[in-house]
């Protein structure tokens, strides 16, 4: 999805690192209660060091909406982040995101155009009254929208489970669907697939630039579970390999994987979970554990410094970074909150009314479900 960041002004894009942390730090003192700074896991330090909350992104805009007394709402994350904090928060609030360039691949991997391809294509071989979509948490407005309208719910890491139980079990004595479109990120449906009893033979790749998804009638009608062909670009880059040459070197050591891991990765895991999953495993840890995390590298550091006593480190020995988190920097940070300062409010995010209602839809009937 294109979206267009202006460039920042040299006072900011050069200014000293130490400079901006003071002018950060002043501004947010001017805006007090009426601004709150939500920082996702995996941001980089120079930003979260100034997060009024911290979290995944659903549970931020969560936070968000309970804050009703702050009138800007500046999420340090990416752009589907920012779109599910301004549809739960008030019409009183403002949701600013530092750069409008941070957008999540992911995410960009299912465009609603697609997606109601796939629906239609989908509906000339299989009732599709059967069929509930099913969208990732990591995905835009419009597409949260989509599975409300559709009868379907949105999901997180943590309860991808419960969400998929859901869609597939009783209801008034029936199932309530016979399979789901699953999407935007194939490796979370195929891990909580396996998770629930199923294998690859319930389970089938749908990609959208294929004719019916590169599939063939038959496999569309039998398959359970149809995984958009997306993935995250951090969770890609782990390999068996990884888990293998962590085991080899330390044999006690604990492997912890986010779900966004390819099965062949999940498989050799001890832990597979959301990243409050991942952040919980590290904390019971005993003292003196050796852990190797599976997850985005600046929350893998931020882990290892918070538990001195524990040696956390990345599976992925060249550590690669969400490109698109990174883009937030405290240039753009201090960019904002000089600009709410001075009663400008750039770089706002906001849903159509219409979106957002049937967004809140989807994100209701998951809560009912968890």
């Amino acid at each position: 999805m294109l979206r267009i960041q202006r460039a920042l002004p040299e006072r900011y894009a050069g200014a000293d690192p130490d400079d901006l942390a003071r002018r950060i730090a002043r501004a947010k003192a001017v805006l007090g209660s009426e601004v709150l700074i939500l920082g996702h896991h995996y941001q980089r330090d120079e930003v979260m060091r100034f997060a009024d909350a911290r979290g995944d992104s659903f549970g931020l805009s969560r936070i968000a909406a309970s804050r009703t007394d702050a009138r800007y709402i500046v999420f340090c994350g990416v752009h589907f982040m920012a779109e599910s904090a301004d549809i739960l928060t008030g019409r009183q609030q403002q949701v600013v995101l530092p750069d409008l360039n941070a957008g999540c691949s992911m995410a960009d991997m299912a465009d609603i155009d697609a997606v109601e391809e796939a629906w239609e294509a989908l509906g000339r071989v299989t009732d599709i009254e059967r069929v509930l979509p099913i969208t990732y948490m990591n995905s835009a407005a419009a597409l949260k929208a989509f599975v409300g309208r559709r009868g379907g719910a949105v999901c997180t890491s943590s309860n991808a489970r419960a969400v998929l139980s859901w869609a597939l079990g009783p209801a008034d004595g029936l199932p309530r669907a016979d399979k789901v479109l699953f999407f935007p990120d194939q490796h979370l449906g195929r891990n909580t697939g396996y998770a629930l009893g199923y294998d690859a033979s319930d389970m089938a790749v749908w990609d959208p630039r294929r004719d019916l998804g590169g599939l063939d009638d038959a496999t569309v009608k039998e398959a359970t579970l149809l995984l958009w062909k997306g993935h995250c670009s951090v969770h890609q880059r782990f390999r068996p390999e990884h888990v293998h040459a962590f085991r080899e070197q330390h044999p006690d050591g604990l492997v912890l994987v986010h779900p966004e891991c390819a099965r062949d990765v999940a498989e050799l895991a001890d832990v597979v979970g959301s990243t409050d999953r991942l952040i919980g495993a590290v904390d019971e840890a005993p003292p003196g554990s050796i852990i190797g995390v599976a997850t985005e590298i600046h929350l893998v550091k931020r882990l290892a410094d918070d538990h001195p006593d524990r040696t956390v480190v990345c599976l992925d020995p060249l550590v690669c970074p969400c490109s698109t988190m990174f883009r937030i920097d405290a240039a753009h940070l201090c960019w904002v909150l000089e600009s709410l300062v001075e009663g400008v409010v750039v770089n706002r995010v906001s849903v159509d009314e219409d979106t957002a209602r049937w967004a809140r839809v989807a994100l209701e009937r998951m809560l009912a479900t968890t």
